[in-house]
């Protein structure tokens, strides 16, 4: 880096991240807007000052790297949640597994769909098919089928942002009169950003929202070799 030391690089990188995301939330619960989700400004603000500082985007990265490897062990921590919901999972195995299926199969498809109708060539294909799971189960599919893990993690946030607003609007439109359907909706369709919204609801539909979340990410991470193969 030009202007910084390699040590120094990730100390102020990796200190102005946290403390943007720490504002963030406390902006959040204050002012409740699309704007102000730490997903969305806590990215927007780094980007200014990377901007300010003529920064760029490897640099960053570099400097936050051990940022992205604590998604190991978030990922690993997504069992607690299963077993916690594992009497759910006996009582509605047979939804629940329809639901993952035909959800991620829709919002691959409809990625990989949109993306070809758009033109995008292969690479960035590969990386819009998996924005439909948490990042930590995201990235890693990406790498595995062929895709851009850092880009994917930008589609991830995109449509986790999206899928809750949409998913705000969709509860007052579709009758979905049960937690399950509620959570549902927004652990599939929205993964981290609708649990969170999901949570304002009401406590079953975030537990049912974390469950469908974690699930639709085992499940992929568990296919992405066979969605390979068929991409071949």
């Amino acid at each position: 880096m030009p202007f910084l030391g390699m040590l120094t690089a990730t100390v102020f990188w990796s200190l102005l991240t946290i403390a943007f995301y720490i504002v963030s939330k406390k902006l959040n619960r204050r002012f409740a807007s699309p704007l102000t989700a730490p997903l969305v400004l806590t990215p927007a603000l780094l980007i200014v000052v990377a901007l300010i500082l003529r920064q760029s985007y490897s640099g960053y990265i570099h400097a936050t790297h051990w940022l992205v490897m604590m998604l190991g062990p978030a990922t690993v921590a997504f069992a607690l949640p299963i077993f916690e919901q594992r009497d759910m999972i006996r009582r509605y195995w047979p939804l629940l597994l329809i639901g993952v299926v035909a959800g991620s199969g829709t919002a691959m498809l409809s990625a990989w769909g949109m993306a070809d109708l758009l033109g995008l060539n292969e690479s960035l294909r590969l990386s819009l098919m998996p924005r439909s799971f948490s990042t930590p189960f995201a990235m890693t599919v990406s790498e595995d089928i062929g895709g851009i893990p850092d880009l994917t993690a930008v589609f991830v946030v995109i449509t986790g942002v999206a899928g809750a607003l949409i998913g705000e609007v969709l509860l007052h439109v579709l009758p979905l009169r049960s937690a399950l359907a509620r959570g549902a909706l927004f652990g599939m369709g929205a993964h981290g950003a609708g649990v969170a919204k999901a949570t304002e609801i009401g406590k079953e539909e975030s537990s049912v929202a974390g469950l469908m979340m974690v699930l639709v990410g085992v499940v992929n991470v568990l296919g992405a070799p066979f969605l390979h193969m068929l991409l071949q």
